[in-house]
């Protein structure tokens, strides 16, 4: 017989991406100097003294045998140390607190622990894939929220229709966003606990984001800081980005003990935990979160962010600086969609950006450059940009 997948996986929308790839695929076996501001991966190595930490712990033995579901005590109780660090925000390390293996991992599970199939996910649009993959394998039905520039990129919450909100299970929210680069206000956070309150459903605060801030007053905060988000929340944070982590595959979620313990459950069965070694690395990493090297990064991201959005803004490109991520949402010139925008890019200045339509079709007149681009290799695209004719 011949092989037919699941179902599940024509229900994914394209891949909106692929044009593009095989664009710069191409131009780079022609021998192009490709320039990439696609990929959300930073381009410094992980700072030293996380390194100097698992070095140590990988020779401990006790660290090669199989890890606790939820995680090491260590780690979880360094993990709610920083958020009352951080946040003021007081979780338990034993029950509040869950390890995951990145927080795409938990993404992806966390609809199976809550939804049922015929449930509602609400999930903003341009956003993260998997919050709307997760949902359909977990047999639930996405509701898209817009994100647009009017509404400076928070979803209308009072758009949403009372039919869907009662048949909501799961909210996704992700600030400092991906890809907008925005950052959602305490009074936004409120609205959203009241909502699924009243509503009885669960907020996923997707947050890998909050320390990638340029300046000290714009610190993002996190939704647990709201009274009685802890009987509707749970939030993840990743030490991918904040940390130069993305390999190493860790992150947790905090919140609400219920919604823990079912995606703890789903875990269980379907993964063995993180090496334990990464964990305590992490604990360094977390214990570190003023380190000089860790400042450091957010300082090189601004200056990346300094030098080229002035740069978009005089080429044609509508651009707000913005205050967290290391993301700049750039509106196309007149006249030009995302894909078109990016297309053109590619093809005359091999120049990578990332179509915002491949996000979600409120991208569509949007693109997404990465600060992830040395200054000099960002001032030979910027160059390269100025000589096109929008």
């Amino acid at each position: 017989m011949p092989f037919k997948r699941a179902d599940r996986l024509d229900k994914l929308p394209p891949y909106m991406f692929i044009e593009i790839d095989h664009k710069k695929r191409a131009a780079i076996a022609s021998g192009k100097d490709v320039i990439d501001f696609g990929v959300g991966d930073p381009d410094k190595p992980t700072p030293t003294f996380i390194i100097d930490r698992m070095a140590e712990a990988i020779y401990d033995p006790k660290n090669h045998s199989y890890p606790f579901d939820v995680g090491v005590m260590a780690f979880r109780e360094a993990a709610a140390d920083w958020l009352a660090h951080r946040f003021g925000v007081t979780v338990d390390p034993r029950a509040g607190l869950l390890t995951l293996i990145g927080s795409k991992e938990g993404l992806g599970h966390l609809p199976v622990a809550v939804i049922n199939p015929g449930d509602v996910a609400l999930v903003p649009t341009p956003g993260y894939p998997v919050y709307n993959s997760a949902t359909i394998f977990a047999g639930g039905e996405p509701y898209m929220m817009p994100l647009t520039e009017e509404n400076a990129f928070l979803p209308d919450l009072d758009a949403i229709p009372t039919g869907v909100l009662d048949k909501t299970k799961l909210m996704f929210l992700n600030y400092p966003n991906n890809p907008t680069g925005a950052v959602a206000p305490m009074d936004f956070y409120e609205k959203c606990v009241a909502l699924a309150a009243r509503h009885d459903f669960i907020i996923c605060s997707d947050a890998p984001y909050t320390e990638l801030f340029f300046d000290d007053d714009d610190r993002p905060h996190s939704i647990l800081e709201v009274p009685g988000a802890h009987d509707v929340c749970i939030e993840l944070h990743s030490l991918s980005k904040t940390y130069n982590m993305t390999g190493w595959r860790l992150a947790f979620a905090a919140g609400n003990s219920d919604v823990l313990a079912a995606l703890g459950k789903v875990k269980g069965n379907m993964d063995s935990g993180q090496f334990a070694a990464i964990q305590h690395a992490g604990v360094a990493a977390l214990r570190g979160c003023d380190h000089p090297d860790i400042v450091g990064i957010r300082r090189l991201y601004k200056e990346r962010r300094d030098v080229l959005v002035p740069a978009l803004n005089k080429m044609g490109f509508h651009v707000d600086p913005p205050r967290a991520t290391f993301y700049v949402w750039a509106r196309c010139p007149d006249g030009y969609d995302s894909m078109t925008c990016a297309a053109r890019m590619l093809d005359e200045a091999a120049v990578v950006a990332i179509p915002g339509e491949g996000f979600g079709k409120p991208g569509r007149r949007f693109v997404r450059f990465s600060l992830t681009v040395e200054l000099d290799r960002m001032s030979e695209a910027i160059g390269r940009l100025v000589e096109l004719i929008w």
